[in-house]
């Protein structure tokens, strides 16, 4: 067998770029399915009747379990080959779709999330580490990889026009199925574009790591999530502390073993860290907002959900424009400092949806608000796979490429479990009293759950009497937007003021050559990175 190495200044062809295309598939459907479930969430309250805590789960059980096993499958791709993985897991995602897409309760909506959640894990890590081994230009490995970064925006421009039109047309459950052709052509095109690879020298997976980590993180999870909720109780923390206790267990196996599942050396670098930081904590305040705002549009603006994402798609395309010229930017301006511009241009956005409200114009402050908020993530995103990946030695490529989705998609869960559980208690808090007295019983307490069942429950009421329970009710679930924007610019505020101070010895990658300082050696690297797209690792083809 031959190095990879070997041929290191080999440029890619049209095979690889037609790969590149089918491994953008994968990310863009995992985006898209995000945004798809928010807009059919009203839909689906009505279908299947969930409690708001079934629905929180339903919507944040698949973020979970892609957090909880991308670490380990990225560790599995790399001993069975990456593009197996990455075929196993198109066709277990299909099958899963087709599950969710027709669940008759929210405890199998939730268990079918799940599964999807399992299989979407598989996909990550075997696209970005695919990459690195297709593209060995430096120039074109920087581009396709800010290509692979910025499916994700498209997924999430597309989310909202494709998910409102199926709305409109089938049931809520047709959003899943698009995930059967997409999957469809990834496995035909798959095995012909794309290429085997893995690493001869890659430890066993080690079972006990898998155990631990999960161990950790969903406890953690519920903990956070039910005191969000309930406030500090004893059972959300003990959660909390077996969360943490087997964190600490997991970190010191991993110290120990000789080819660890998550090597902690990663965390020495400080650009690593700060870039990491920075994309978890930016995911949550997304994951969060988000929620609110397709609700907002839909059940307090009274939009259908093809308006409700039309209405969404400048943001969306802001997010597509900003992400592409963020590396751009970073190769004049020091890439600390790009973030920091971008999180202040969500941080405007916040603040914004924090006047929102019920009124006249209400649609159009949020729609703008939510705009800032995309624009100014699109920088974030963008350099955040390369400044990640680039930062890390070569031979742990491969860990810290699943160390960054994992953390996206870890605080796109813990924002949605989180803000979600403060918004939902903002809401009952602020509609407890002003149901009227001759409402009937069972109208009153769907309208004390969500916004979604008092819409629901009151549609065979009086007029005059549902307006007296509808009014208030969405006067409370804007309060809820109020205070999770409040919660969000905040947070993102708080990134703004980290990004340009740890991360102010980050050169720009035109000045990559030649670092200002020497006083954190081991930053160079994603400078470079930012440019190259990060190094390969020293693998075999199979």
């Amino acid at each position: 067998m031959t190095s990879i190495r070997a041929a290191g200044n080999a440029r890619a062809g049209r095979r690889e770029w037609a790969g590149l295309a089918m491994l953008a598939l994968p990310s863009i459907l995992l985006s898209l399915d995000v945004t798809l479930l928010h807009l059919a969430v009203p839909h689906l309250g009505q279908a299947l009747a969930p409690s708001s805590t079934q629905m929180l789960w339903i919507i944040d059980i698949y973020a979970f379990m892609i957090a909880g096993f991308l670490v380990t499958a990225g560790t599995l791709g790399d001993r069975i080959g990456r593009r197996k993985l990455l075929l196993i897991g198109g066709l277990a995602f299909g099958v899963a779709s087709v599950v969710a897409a027709y669940a008759n309760s929210p405890e199998m909506l939730i268990a079918a999330r799940a599964l999807l959640g399992i299989a979407g894990a598989t996909l990550m890590p075997s696209t970005l580490a695919l990459i690195s081994n297709m593209f060995q230009d430096p120039k074109q490995r920087g581009t396709a990889i800010g290509i692979w970064a910025a499916s994700f925006s498209v997924g999430i421009a597309l989310g909202p026009v494709v998910g409102g039109a199926m709305l409109e047309a089938f049931w809520w459950g047709s959003v899943f199925l698009l995930a059967v052709p997409v999957m469809a052509l990834l496995l035909i095109t798959g095995p012909i574009l794309l290429p085997e690879y893995k690493d001869e020298k890659a430890g066993r997976i080690d079972l006990a790591s898998v155990v631990l980590s999960l161990a950790a993180i969903l406890p953690a999870i519920y903990g956070v999530k039910e005191i969000a909720k309930h406030g500090p109780e004893a059972a959300s923390l003990v959660a909390l502390a077996v969360g943490v206790v087997f964190a600490v267990v997991f970190g010191r196996r991993q110290l120990r073993l000789d080819d660890p599942m998550l090597d902690l050396s990663l965390f020495r670098s400080r650009a690593f860290s700060v870039a990491l930081g920075v994309m978890l904590f930016a995911a949550v305040a997304m994951g969060g907002i988000y929620l609110f705002v397709t609700q907002y549009l839909q059940m307090v603006g009274g939009l259908s959900p093809l308006e409700a994402g039309l209405w969404l798609l400048p943001a969306a395309g802001l997010l597509i424009a900003s992400s592409m010229l963020a590396p751009i930017a970073a190769r004049r301006i020091r890439p600390g400092n790009v973030t920091a511009i971008g999180l202040i241009l969500s941080a405007i956005g916040y603040f914004t949806l924090t006047q929102a409200h019920t009124g006249d114009g209400g649609v159009l402050q949020v729609v703008i608000g939510f705009a800032f908020i995309y624009t100014g993530i699109g920088p974030v995103m963008g350099l955040s796979v390369s400044l990640i990946v680039g930062s890390a030695p070569p031979e742990k490529a491969g860990a810290a490429s699943a160390l960054q989705q994992t953390s996206s998609d870890f605080g796109l869960a813990v924002g949605i479990a989180a803000l979600g559980s403060l918004g939902t208690t903002v809401y009952r808090n602020g509609v407890a009293d002003d149901i009227p007295a001759d409402t009937p019983a069972a109208v009153a307490d769907a309208s004390r759950d969500t916004l979604a069942r008092a819409l629901d429950a009151t549609e065979s009421l009086p007029s005059e009497l549902a307006g007296q329970i509808i009014t208030p009710a969405r006067e409370a679930f804007t309060s809820g937007l109020n205070t999770v924007a409040l919660i969000g610019g905040i947070l993102v505020t708080a990134l703004t003021v980290l990004a340009l101070t740890m991360l102010r010895h980050v050169a720009p990658t035109n000045a990559a050559a030649a670092p200002a300082s020497e006083e954190s050696s081991d930053e160079t690297s994603e400078a470079v990175a930012v440019e190259s797209g990060g190094p390969a690792r020293e693998e075999q083809p199979a």
